[in-house]
């Protein structure tokens, strides 16, 4: 293969993941590390990609990069469904207790698995049913639950973001922190082996934190554009983390972050 076919279908890699690592390249084509590292000089000269720590990103790609709900939630459907799916399992059928959902559309995505998933739940006429608490801050993720059998459905206030349609601020915050759920998923825009959890916003990176400090439980739901990114703000460390559930096998060097914190990675 020539460079410059090589390089072309490199471009097309970064454009359809957001990101490649250097090691995915060489295995890829085949080729030395040295080699891959010529090719994205050759592209980010030409202004097609960015290079970063261990590969490159799209050249539009930044750390305060944000896109909104409505743009993402068509984006890899197929990969939020299984994720969602597995971690609509870690939620027991007609049990009680408490589950917290971040912003976020693949958290929105379980969100709807779970309301469709309690509307047909069989219940006992003789014995009441088991209410499960269900704790958000998102609007679409509320209009989901809010009337839902079996759901009793909590929001948290705040000033909602119009990009995320997430509630944010102080109170927020506050309201978090008051709060003790068994099981917390959790969204994220960036999963890092150094930098560990990010996202861009600075306010939505502050109840993000929150809500991984109040949880039993801490469930990430990150499909695998998201792995090896780091955005501006993080809001938790990989040691924070009980499980991530993701689409693809992280990276070798990723991958070995989780397995020293401790994190179950579940591939759906």
């Amino acid at each position: 293969m020539f460079a410059e076919e090589r390089q072309q279908k490199i471009a097309e890699l970064v454009a359809g993941s957001g990101r490649v690592s250097v090691t995915l390249l060489a295995e890829r084509f085949r080729i030395t590390t040295e080699t891959v590292r010529r090719d994205l000089a050759t592209l980010e000269s030409a202004g097609t990609v960015r290079r970063v720590h261990g590969g490159a990103v799209a050249a539009d790609r930044f750390s305060t990069t944000e896109e909104s709900v409505n743009e993402r939630a068509i984006q890899r459907p197929d990969q939020k469904i299984r994720i969602a799916e597995a971690a609509l399992a870690l939620i027991p059928r007609n049990a009680a207790g408490s589950v917290l959902i971040d912003g976020g559309t693949t958290t929105e995505v379980l969100a709807d698995m779970l309301a469709r998933r309690a509307a047909v739940e069989p219940s006992d006429a003789t014995e009441p049913r088991a209410e499960l608490v269900a704790i958000t801050h998102a609007v679409p993720i509320a209009g989901k639950l809010s009337s839902v059998p079996g759901i009793a459905l909590d929001v948290l206030g705040g000033r909602v973001r119009g990009i995320t349609q997430v509630a944010v601020g102080q109170s927020t915050v506050e309201a978090a922190g008051r709060l003790r759920p068994d099981i917390a998923f959790i969204g994220t825009n960036g999963i890092h082996a150094s930098f560990g959890l990010s996202t861009p916003d600075p306010e939505e990176a502050a109840v993000k934190a929150a809500f991984v400090r109040s949880a039993r439980r801490i469930v990430v739901l990150a499909d695998s554009s998201k792995l090896d990114t780091e955005t501006l703000v993080q809001f938790a460390s990989l040691k924070d983390l009980d499980t991530l559930i993701t689409d693809s096998e992280p990276g070798p060097e990723l991958a070995a972050a989780l397995e020293e914190a401790g994190v179950d990675v579940v591939i759906a």
